[in-house]
């Protein structure tokens, strides 16, 4: 199992009211995790593209984020958290120009991961009027082929679909290499885990919340992936989770910066932005917000499986869990309002004492898949 680092931009109401800069300071954090990460041994950085999620994500513009990671990391690979690519948010040809500059100033390092928004409050930002939020889907299933097509062929023929159309254009650059970048999706449900093996596309599975959801998620992914007619150059059979993650050299120190952390409202933002998931039982509606933790409710999300909490060999314990269960890649949401050197502490220590324990292969599984296919 392969280790990556989530980072989304999140500025709480609480550092913004005593902090003028905190936008910009969190934004410049989040680099440093990823530059820090890079020197840990973690494999992939994720950066998230949200727009209008007030405190929840204010990194909106991640191309220019991620070239900036570019130039400042050596092997890390680094991806889109999402790019959306619908039409009406971001033109699928400047999408695909997007990837293939990110790949070239990364030297091959890059992945394109893709996704449909938010939630309402994202969506109707940019498509308003709409009252199914599965109208999204139509407009990505329209569009997702086409990018392979934009890098590969010489003269891109054009298209003419429902929501966007082009006349024949030759795109540049080119990826990196003879191939493209690994293709990932942001899934939740699964019929979206299995609808995108069937493309032989990877999946980022942010709505994985705990081990034991792994069971049926894989089950859909990879028997599907059997059969994958991949809209790419490659099969990129991979499947991403993510988990709060908080490493201290004892288990009450972690613990500590757990209940300091302000997870409870992190939590709430989420279901306050992302109304298409479901809503489980206990999360109050907007404004409202969940209690903070305290002690023996961390002690309980650590033994739910809901958030990797403890000393090095706690986590590591923590951490095999997942790769038993068959996570390809486990990757970190930081919680942000834990303080700057308690979050490198967490990213350092997983570096120097889980990641060799786990993952010891030096070669990223996506680039496997990349280079089978010539890239």
């Amino acid at each position: 199992m392969e280790f990556g680092l989530f980072v989304q931009g999140y500025v709480p109401a609480a550092r913004s009211a005593v902090d003028p800069m905190a936008e910009h300071k969190a934004l410049m954090e989040e680099t440093k995790y990823v530059i820090q990460a890079d020197k840990s041994g973690f494999k992939y950085a994720w950066a998230s593209e949200h727009h209008f999620l007030e405190e929840y994500s204010h990194l909106s513009a991640n191309e220019v984020f991620l070239g900036y990671l570019a130039h400042a990391t050596e092997r890390i690979h680094l991806g889109s958290g999402i790019f959306n690519p619908l039409a009406q948010v971001n033109h699928p040809v400047k999408v695909a120009e997007k990837v293939a500059m990110l790949d070239h100033l990364s030297e091959g390092r890059f992945e394109f991961g893709s996704g449909r928004g938010a939630g309402s409050h994202e969506i109707l930002g940019f498509i308003p009027g709409v009252t199914d939020m599965n109208y999204t889907k139509e407009i990505w299933e329209e569009t997702i082929a086409e990018f392979p097509k934009m890098w590969l062929q010489e003269e891109y023929p054009g298209f003419q679909g429902k929501h966007w159309q082009l006349p024949p254009r030759k795109i540049f650059p080119k990826p990196y290499g003879k191939s493209h970048p690994a293709m990932w999706y942001a899934a939740g449900s699964p019929s979206s885990y299995a609808m995108a093996a069937r493309k032989g596309l990877g999946v980022l599975g942010f709505s994985v919340q705990k081990v034991s959801d792994m069971e049926w998620v894989l089950e859909q992914y990879k028997t599907a992936i059997q059969e994958a007619e991949p809209v790419g150059d490659f099969v990129n059979d991979n499947v991403m989770v993510t988990s709060t993650a908080i490493c201290a050299p004892t288990h009450d120190e972690a613990v500590r910066i757990a209940v300091e952390g302000g997870l409870n409202r992190l939590q709430s933002l989420v279901f306050r932005y992302h109304d298409t998931f479901p809503r489980p039982e206990g999360i109050p509606e907007w404004p409202e917000t969940l209690p903070e933790y305290n002690a023996e409710i961390i002690e309980l999300l650590i033994a739910e499986e809901l958030m990797i909490c403890g000393d090095p060999d706690e986590v590591t314990a923590q951490c095999k869990r997942w790769e038993q269960a068959g996570a390809d890649q486990l990757s970190f949401g930081l919680p942000i309002g834990v303080p700057f050197e308690d979050t490198m502490q967490t990213i350092r220590l997983i570096g120097e004492h889980v990641i060799p324990k786990i993952d010891t292969d030096p070669v990223h599984r996506s680039s496997r898949f990349r280079a089978a296919a010539g890239g």
